[in-house]
């Protein structure tokens, strides 16, 4: 032990005393920190500069007419796009779009063609037809770039689709407001006209009595018929008012259900929300599970999950009422086992809700949730999943198809009552003429009572007939629930429509800014690359005039050294990246300790690999670099790696070395942190095996090649 301190302190001492050395060892101990600090610092925010990255826009679109309105989306668009300053949005024609994306003027274009707008029309025609953007993009002038335009013009369709979605729900509804409004202000009317047809099938009984009596009383006859005479006219008005009214309703009805058609995409879309929300509560338990849950991540999970739960049943519990209105519109309980089912949705989501509100508050006081508790969320979110399952296949099958019907029904029902209404109109004349005969019969005498009588009885039957077809109506449909559905608020409904599920994000670990997200890998980089620069430009080996070492002291000897001057280099690192830089650190501490353990042992295994193997180390140590770089999971996600980098990434000392810093600069989970402590007290261990075992024999049987290498005065 003390040969190997006496190798340590004359180190020491000579760089202490030797002016050129010690230049020189400084640089390698500064020259690491410049390789991280550069690349934080070029790396630092490059999403907030995207307004750099120009895009062409090219509007062709003509533009068209929407129930007599015109619309010109392509300008709306270009107006939207220039007051977005996230991208370099340019506005040209297609001609310099063309040629400025070939030639690198412009990273991408968006041409917007002529019929833009009238495609985005055929919403309302019988086969509408989808609205294309023309995007355009050169993927030669850089990797990145692309993926960035390719946002900027995925943004745009959003925006496009979410706003065309509600606008285009927005007219169906207000076609619906329409209709219900009319009906609301025609339903006095409607309903003088039903109790006059009523009134006028009660009357006749008064008015046979009438022709029986006649004869004994021409007087009081002739005051019954002129009585029925007096009210033809309004019963005329009345139902040529009522039938140029069903008329139009049922019209407006077949454009509803034609409109109603084109949402079932959507309603079918709504079921698959739900589907997606219904399993969220599992990835809560699952964070529950294992013997030391992380109660502060689950309780955050579980107040989200509740929420979006909440916001689940409310979209249940709506679309259960539609198809409840729509039962209730058409007569029917075709729709009712679907919207039970979708009732229970609701009662198992907020029940799931609720539950998870129990664990969010057991997390709160610190206690784990009890085991039954999660298998009971388990089963609800489970019976949830396969209920909307089951509502979803057999969507297009049953409930697309009971809602038309439902739609169909009612437009029938509108129908009808415009038959009813014609027949009134049509049989009012013969009513009229009855009377008017009945009249000039009693003028005339009781010569032609008799013909009077027997003209009434066919005039009572198409009366009772009328009568009867508005009852029949009644009993089957209920205006005033027709009247209630069509008249929702139009605006609320589209907006729903356009956007039925609002994403929440919460932040864990939240980190500031790009540039502090990536010092981990940049400075665990560096410390490696200083590492190798140690042993390309110090010696490994100590000779000594007079004095003999065995192999084990010149290991641990040099070792301490070289160790010293890498802990000195992350030293330098960290505090530059903390306070020059200015980097995000949760705990600042901790990063600049972890930052000296870890080049403690990356020195330890480069060192070893040079010691043992002399030049063939040094290029092992920058292979295991080159590999470390594309399989430890610095930059991308290693799932999106290739299958070989994520093979050997579970052996990298780079991938527990980041992941190490990463909980110094975000924030620690010492669970995290011992994992990756472990796995460096391992690799320190096998580089020191690998030393104490093989840096002898290797050296004796590469003594003579290192020498004849050395004659070559090539290498050193």
């Amino acid at each position: 032990m003390r040969s190997v301190f006496s190798i340590y302190l004359r180190d020491l001492r000579r760089t202490a005393t030797n002016p050129a050395a010690a230049v020189i060892i400084a640089g390698l101990v500064f020259l690491p920190s410049l390789y991280a600090w550069f690349n934080i610092e070029a790396s630092w925010d490059p999403y907030a500069q995207t307004g750099g990255i120009a895009i062409a826009v090219a509007n062709e679109d003509a533009g068209t007419t929407v129930r007599g309105k015109p619309v010109n989306a392509g300008k709306e668009i270009a107006a939207n796009l220039a007051a977005n300053k996230s991208v370099g949005w340019t506005f040209v024609d297609r001609d310099e779009a063309m040629r400025g994306v070939k030639h690198g003027d412009y990273y991408a274009a968006i041409v917007i063609p002529d019929n833009f707008s009238a495609s985005l029309a055929t919403l309302l025609a019988a086969e509408p037809s989808p609205a294309t953007l023309d995007y355009y993009v050169n993927e030669k002038i850089n990797a990145i770039a692309p993926k960035v335009t390719s946002k900027g013009a995925s943004s745009v369709v959003e925006e496009v689709s979410q706003s065309f979605v509600e606008t285009a729900s927005g007219i169906i509804f207000d076609i619906f407001n329409e209709v219900g409004s009319e009906l609301e202000e025609s339903l006095p009317s409607i309903e003088k006209v039903k109790a006059l047809i009523f009134k006028l099938e009660a009357s006749f009984p008064e008015i046979n009595d009438a022709v029986n009596t006649a004869q004994q009383d021409i007087g009081t006859a002739n005051r019954i018929v002129g009585k029925a005479q007096a009210r033809l006219p309004d019963v005329a008005k009345l139902a040529q008012d009522g039938q140029t009214l069903a008329e139009r309703t049922g019209s407006l009805l077949k454009q509803g259900r034609t409109a109603l058609a084109q949402m079932n995409p959507q309603i079918k879309q709504d079921l698959l929300n739900l589907q997606a929300l219904a399993g969220a509560a599992k990835s809560v338990t699952a964070l529950l599970e294992g013997a030391d849950p992380d109660l502060d991540v689950a309780r955050t999970a579980a107040a989200g999950a509740a929420k979006r739960l909440r916001i689940g049943a409310d979209v249940a519990g709506r679309l259960a009422d539609l198809l409840g209105r729509l039962d209730t519109l058409a007569g029917s309980s075709a729709l009712a086992p679907h919207a039970a089912k979708l009732k229970q949705v609701q009662t198992n989501m907020s029940q799931q809700a609720k539950l998870l509100d129990d664990i969010a508050d057991a997390a709160a006081r610190g206690e784990a949730p009890a085991a039954a508790l999660a298998d009971r969320l388990n089963a609800l979110a489970g019976e949830a999943e396969a209920a909307l399952s089951g509502l979803i296949g057999s969507y297009d099958s049953e409930i697309a198809p009971r809602i038309d019907a439902a739609l169909a029904k009612a437009a029938d029902a509108a129908g009808s009552a415009q038959s009813v209404l014609a027949g009134a109109s049509t049989a009012l004349p013969d009513v009229k003429r009855v009377l008017a005969d009945a009249a000039a019969g009693l003028g005339t005498g009781g010569a032609e009572l008799a013909k009077v009588k027997a003209e009434l009885p066919a005039a009572q039957r198409k009366i009772a007939e009328i009568a009867g077809k508005i009852r029949t109506f009644e009993k089957d449909n209920n205006l005033a629930e027709i009247i209630s559905l069509l008249r929702h608020d139009a605006q609320k409904e589209s907006a729903f429509f356009a956007a039925p599920v609002v994403l929440k994000e919460n932040k864990l670990y939240p980190i500031p800014n790009y540039g502090s997200a990536m010092s981990p890998f940049f400075t665990t980089l560096s410390l490696w690359v200083g590492a190798v620069l140690l042993v390309s430009v110090m010696s490994v080996d100590v000779s000594e005039p007079g004095l003999s070492y065995r192999s084990s002291q010149i290991y641990f000897g040099r070792y301490l050294t070289m160790g010293t001057l890498a802990v000195l280099q992350s030293v330098c690192v960290t505090l530059g990246d903390i306070y020059i830089l200015d980097a995000y650190v949760a705990r600042p501490g901790w990063f600049i300790l972890f930052g000296m353990l870890l080049s403690a042992v990356f020195m330890l295994i480069v060192y070893t690999l040079v010691s043992v193997f002399g030049n063939v180390g040094k290029a092992l140590a920058i292979v295991m670099l080159v590999l470390q770089l594309g399989g430890a999971g610095g930059t991308f996600p290693i799932q999106m790696a290739p299958p070989f980098f994520q093979q050997i990434h579970p052996y990298l000392p780079f991938t527990y070395a980041i992941s190490m810093m990463r909980e110094a600069v975000g924030g620690i989970l010492w669970d995290v942190v011992q994992r990756a402590y472990i796995y460096m007290i391992v690799y320190a261990a096998a580089a020191l095996a690998l030393g104490l075992a093989l840096k002898r024999p290797i050296n004796r049987l590469t003594a003579g090649s290192v020498r004849k290498a050395k004659e070559s005065r090539l290498l050193h």
